[in-house]
């Protein structure tokens, strides 16, 4: 019997593949969890049509993924952070990726996860830091950050 998969099932198939099940499989375990349905013409077409709508919004993510890379990495953007500093010329704390997310808000009203930024260890120096930042998938822009006195 031919199924169309509506979840991912171990060992059987994805989401939205078309296979041949035993039938018995099929209506007693995939119809009644709802894990598959049966591969009608309009089963098919639907799941064809899902596909390429979840096709579209992932352009569309990674198209907004470049347009914001593009903005981060221009010459001119640097986040600026102000820190209290010791005699000796080191911070009293640290910037972590959280500082660094609000004062990208503040200062550029550019809302950013904080677990987009990809900062190993927090900074503990006064100057200039390039900060990797996580976009979507393959898209990673780099993020000038200038730690300064307050």
């Amino acid at each position: 019997m031919k199924v169309v998969f509506l979840a991912d099932v171990k060992g059987q198939g994805k989401k939205g593949e078309v296979k041949e099940v035993p039938s018995g499989y099929a209506q007693n375990f995939l119809f009644k969890k709802k894990l598959a349905k049966e591969a009608t013409a309009q089963a098919i077409s639907e799941v064809k049509g899902q596909a390429k709508a979840n096709e579209k919004k992932e352009a569309e993510l990674l198209a907004e993924a470049k347009e914001l890379k593009a903005k981060l990495e221009a010459e001119d953007f640097i986040v600026e952070i102000g820190e209290k500093v010791g005699q000796d010329g080191r911070l009293f704390g640290a910037v972590n990726s959280k500082k660094i997310a609000e004062a990208l808000e503040k200062q550029y009203k550019i809302k950013l996860d904080k677990h987009k930024l990809v900062l190993d260890n927090p900074v503990r120096a006064l100057g200039i830091k390039d900060v990797p930042v996580k976009l979507y998938k393959d898209v990673t822009a780099t993020l000038k950050v200038r730690v300064g006195e307050a």
